[in-house]
């Protein structure tokens, strides 16, 4: 095994009290539970943690063990090993040590073979949250993503053009995942780990400049904080909350006018429609959309299905990803398979 320095893997060098640190991520953890306990999510008895080997999940599987526990849930530690590194499973065996020792009922390793379009980091996590929704089928399984990465995700949104849903960032509660950190800086799941003994495992992904996220974490935040003179990762994290906020009241309103406007099923009717306002009319195209099997839809795909009602002209259907067609007909909108009438 390497020097402390450049450990392959965690280890925890002593059994400790936890101290403040610790204590914030327990309570962070315990609150969310207490979230999905009240909205019936905890029905399994069975709770998964995801384990990277890294500072943020070692913290959030000890506060997990400790929650459950208390709960008389059992806590399965779920570690993927992506096989991306030579000592990648010698990586996952030591993190499953480490997790038994703090207190988790059972520790799984999960291999995956990374492969798929849009690079190694969007292949792997493909890869990681199937394998990690097929091990835990009916159970929350909760995610060590902390503030730091909710900033990260707000930053990516907001360079990719995408939109207030994908600024308002990641959910605490988006079934079957949970995230409890989001609320807890980076910082605090070091220190967290420290407190309770534990060495945790430096991803060398993390810090490579040739990942986008790694760039992010390691040049575009820091300068933003010198910049802005600190405070930057905590105000787009809450940035993130207020537009989530607003997503979800738009949702609701959207969800009402396809109800108005679904009069008969897999059809919506174009004047129930054509009084709304844009965005409300586009959100409730969009969740037509999705639950007739469409996919990757664009901002651009939504807009030109919204000109079927808004600037209607006998213009053709509109192709979308899924193999579908959206087109208008009779005072009607459709969507149906490439090929199908």
């Amino acid at each position: 095994m390497a020097a402390q320095g450049s450990r392959l893997a965690p280890a925890v060098v002593a059994e400790r009290s936890p101290g403040q640190s610790a204590l914030r991520v327990r309570a962070a953890v315990t609150a969310l539970l207490d979230e999905a306990d009240a909205a019936g999510l905890l029905t399994e008895r069975v709770v998964g943690v995801a384990v990277s080997g890294g500072p943020d999940s070692l913290a959030l599987a000890d506060a997990a063990a400790n929650a459950c526990g208390k709960r008389g849930l059992e806590t399965h530690a779920l570690i993927v090993d992506h096989g991306l590194q030579a000592s990648s499973a010698a990586v996952a065996k030591e993190t499953a040590r480490t997790v038994e020792a703090l207190g988790v009922t059972e520790a799984r390793v999960l291999e995956v073979e990374v492969s798929g379009r849009g690079g190694v980091e969007a292949a792997a996590r493909r890869a990681r949250y199937a394998a990690l929704a097929d091990a835990m089928l009916g159970s929350l399984v909760l995610l060590g993503h902390t503030r730091d990465d909710q900033a990260e995700t707000v930053l990516l949104g907001l360079g990719r053009g995408s939109g207030p849903r994908s600024i308002s960032g990641m959910r605490p509660l988006d079934p079957p995942w949970a995230r409890p950190l989001l609320d807890v800086p980076r910082a605090t799941t070091v220190k967290a780990c420290a407190e309770l003994g534990v060495l945790p495992w430096q991803d060398p992904h993390n810090s490579d400049s040739r990942f986008t996220r790694a760039r992010l974490r390691t040049e575009a935040l820091p300068l933003l904080e010198e910049v802005l003179q600190g405070g930057v990762a905590g105000a787009l994290a809450r940035t993130a909350t207020q537009l989530r906020e607003d997503c979800e009241a738009l949702d609701a309103l959207a969800a009402e006018l396809r109800t108005v406007a679904e009069q008969d099923p897999g059809e919506l009717d174009v004047v129930a429609l054509a009084d709304a306002h844009a965005a409300l009319r586009r959100r409730a195209l969009r969740a037509w959309l999705l639950d007739a099997g469409a996919t990757d839809l664009t901002d651009g795909h939504l807009r030109s299905v919204d000109e079927l009602v808004s600037r209607w002209r006998g213009q053709g259907g509109v192709w979308l990803p899924g193999d579908l067609v959206a087109s208008r007909a009779h005072g009607k909108l459709r969507v149906c398979r490439q090929g199908q009438t």
